[in-house]
């Protein structure tokens, strides 16, 4: 089966148009068990290679994995404090549980570790297409992140959802202090000897990863986290073929782990919330989706955990087509539609 009809195709045609160094990868699984790969450029169709993205958010889901997998191994608990993972904190004050904030309940803003000057900066960058290149633009260290948190303290309590970057972070500087070996060398590990995901690393390598473009075909090249505290909400980099058996390991529930992060544990107006994972209807909560976004790359994936089925959507383009591609792809998958010749 290959659903991709006509409607998502012209979206695809769309998507592309105009755009001189387009790589768009589309993969699915479907209920078969079957993968496909394609590639578009702005001529349609090319040959498929195993190109290299910035996945952004989606890195997020790695992260809760891997926190899950510390869990299950008697390591972290969910109820923990990240207090019990950075030193200097007051041992009478209450600071945000981990689940908290793998599920962004915890009360943190969505601007920190940033300030609204930043923000608004770099969203008019954004707008005006600006060049971009080089280091991830909110750098930020451990001395900040231990201001910030004393600085916005929270109620023990479960705040409304706010997506929270800040909060990502976190678990992954708490990952690394109980491995001891800092968050990308255990991510790094965990990607390639526990999902064996070869083309999966953290941060980006000039030799290997896709470059990023703007709508106006400015080459803006990718980000360089460098060992920057922000890396666990969306340094990892990736293709279409290890997303799509990450999404296998994750339907099927490979690694036991994983359950605990398809658990529903909030469940904002329009969602419910797992660990890292949005469960984008209420209706039917085996499918799991991400997101992400970087300077210039675009990335969907999404997972029908029941219907065994997958889509991975990838652009080095600022786009806004990802998540539509992704979930025309998906009902198509989930209705059983075949291309159209």
């Amino acid at each position: 089966m290959n659903p991709i009809d006509d409607k998502t195709l012209k979206l695809i045609q769309k998507t592309c148009k105009g755009k001189t160094n387009i790589k768009l990868t589309v993969g699915y699984l479907d209920a078969g068990g079957s993968q496909t790969i394609k590639v578009f450029n702005e001529t349609g169709e090319i040959p498929q290679e195993n190109y290299i993205y910035e996945i952004g958010s989606i890195t997020k889901t790695f992260t809760a994995s891997l926190m899950a997998k510390q869990i299950y191994e008697g390591r972290m608990s969910l109820d923990d404090s990240i207090s019990k993972y950075i030193d200097g904190l007051d041992s009478d004050t209450y600071y945000p549980t981990l689940k908290r904030l793998a599920t962004h309940t915890s009360g943190y803003s969505t601007l920190l570790p940033h300030t609204f000057c930043e923000r608004l900066r770099f969203a008019f960058e954004m707008l005006c297409e600006t060049k971009r290149q080089g280091l991830f633009p909110f750098q930020t260290d451990l001395a900040k992140m231990k201001t910030l948190i004393r600085e916005n303290l929270q109620q023990d309590k479960d705040y409304p959802w706010k997506y929270s970057n800040f909060g990502i972070s976190l678990i992954g500087y708490a990952i690394g202090q109980v491995s001891g070996k800092g968050y990308k060398d255990t991510m790094d590990e965990f990607l390639s000897e526990e999902l064996g995901l070869s083309n999966t690393y953290t941060g980006t390598l000039a030799d290997k990863n896709l470059r990023g473009y703007t709508g106006k075909d400015v080459d803006i090249g990718n980000w360089v986290w460098g060992d920057d505290l922000t890396a666990p909400a969306g340094d990892i980099s990736s293709t279409a073929e290890d997303l799509l058996k990450y999404a296998r390991i994750n339907m099927y529930e490979e690694k036991p782990y994983l359950a605990m992060c398809h658990k529903k544990y909030v469940s904002p107006k329009k969602f419910d919330m797992g660990l890292g994972w949005v469960m984008p209807n209420k209706k039917n909560s085996n499918v799991i989706f991400h997101n992400g976004g970087t300077g210039a790359f675009r990335t969907h994936l999404s997972i029908d955990k029941e219907k065994k089925l997958a889509v991975v959507v990838l652009s080095n383009y600022i786009t806004l087509s990802t998540d539509k591609i992704g979930t025309s792809i998906l009902e198509n998958l989930q209705n059983g539609k075949r291309e159209l010749n």
